[in-house]
């Protein structure tokens, strides 16, 4: 009966911080952060990033990458208005928005549980995927 205790103790010892570790699977996998690509045809087009406050989040020329939070609040995600353009062309426009991310339903289902879906993934922003991650803006003449 001893020995059965000291494994079972031992499974335990090993498992719950395995558990508390994986806890926001989406979380672990990619973070709260995500990288959008934005090409433009032509290039050496100015790129401006709004949230939807209306503030400039980022403004620079084509092609760039730009780093952009998942999610902007508890269980919020994500919603972006780009704006790509170029003297003698006419202005490209874009959203880029939060999406439900698979790791957070899949992953939080077998491993992070509970914590990880109304905790963990929705606190980090983790629970969404911006989409698009790739924009090729491309600017009629």
């Amino acid at each position: 009966m001893k020995q059965k205790f000291i494994r079972v103790s031992m499974v335990l010892a090993i498992v719950s911080p395995l558990v508390a570790i994986i806890a926001g699977c989406a979380s672990i996998i990619h973070g709260g952060m995500q990288t959008v690509n934005i090409r433009s045809n032509p290039s050496e087009a100015k790129a401006t990033l709004y949230n939807m406050a209306g503030m400039t989040i980022m403004s620079q020329n084509t092609p760039c990458m730009v780093t952009l939070n998942r999610g902007t609040g508890f269980f919020s995600k994500g919603v972006y208005r780009l704006v790509v353009e170029k003297p003698g062309f006419q202005k490209f426009e874009t959203q880029i928005q939060g999406q439900i991310d698979g790791w957070y339903l899949a992953g939080n289902f077998v491993f992070g549980g509970l914590i990880g879906w109304i905790i963990v993934d929705p606190m980090t922003g983790a629970m969404w995927t911006l989409k698009p991650n790739q924009i090729d803006a491309n600017l009629a003449a």
